[in-house]
């Protein structure tokens, strides 16, 4: 598909009316235009913010602007949001979601999360795990412990979330300097999917430890040694030659 989009899908994007095919799509989106389709009777705090969010960059934008929706919408309103045909609206809900104070428990935002984890639209898994993410990096111990069941779902959406959202460095994300540092903390979640069935999991965990050998570069080659001697499968040498494909 080429860098443009049709006059008329920018305008059936707008209206919240279809879901983005592309990130190409995706990004063309006027935030301001979908909410006023989207929320017609929106609080004036929250159309000035959606407005003033169209000024930013793509994450900071949904980021500002599930803000403003948390501050501004009621829990029943969010709630139809988060079920919205739209993509960007479900993704805005995401970010609404973990929009409460840094002291939210971690369980109930994943408990909250876990729809848009598992949603059938790439782009509202993305922002799943990148609304999650700063909540989990503030306490990595627990979210560990949290995540780490997921890895045993029959979802590979929600297997592949388990790994992504705690990247050491991440897409469009701040990096996570212990996790870069003592990546060892990270094998609850690697571990089970060392040999996972699904590429989509299997990417993500080679892009993790890649991630890792960055910095880590040694650990990232022992642990593709002992996974090949213990898991000589194909799932498994897949991962680990992705995984390895910065290193010299």
């Amino acid at each position: 598909m080429s860098g443009t989009v049709a006059v008329a899908d920018i305008s059936a994007l707008n209206s919240g009316r279809v879901q983005s095919r592309t990130l190409t799509e995706a990004l063309a989106i006027d935030h301001a235009a979908l909410l006023d389709n989207v929320v017609p009777n929106a609080p004036a705090a929250l159309s000035r913010a959606a407005t003033d969010a169209q000024s930013l960059g793509i994450l900071k934008r949904m980021q500002a602007i599930g803000t403003a929706l948390h501050d501004h919408v009621s829990t029943e309103s969010l709630q139809e949001l988060a079920h919205h045909q739209s993509d960007t609206v479900r993704g805005w809900a995401c970010f609404a979601d973990a929009a409460s104070p840094r002291n939210m428990d971690l369980e109930l935002l994943l408990v909250r999360i876990r729809p848009a984890a598992d949603d059938l639209h790439f782009a509202v898994r993305e922002w799943a795990w990148m609304a999650a993410r700063p909540l989990l990096a503030s306490d990595l111990e627990r979210s560990i412990g949290l995540l780490a069941p997921w890895t045993g779902s029959t979802s590979e959406r929600i297997r592949r979330f388990a790994s992504e959202a705690l990247r050491p460095r991440g897409v469009w994300a701040r990096h996570i300097a212990e996790l870069k540092e003592n990546p060892e903390l990270g094998m609850p979640l690697l571990e089970p999917l060392r040999d996972d069935s699904a590429r989509y999991v299997q990417d993500s965990v080679a892009n993790w430890i890649n991630d890792a050998a960055k910095t880590n570069p040694g650990w990232a080659r022992e642990l593709g040694l002992r996974w090949n001697s213990e898991s000589p499968t194909p799932a498994t040498s897949r991962i680990i030659t992705r995984a390895l494909r910065s290193l010299s």
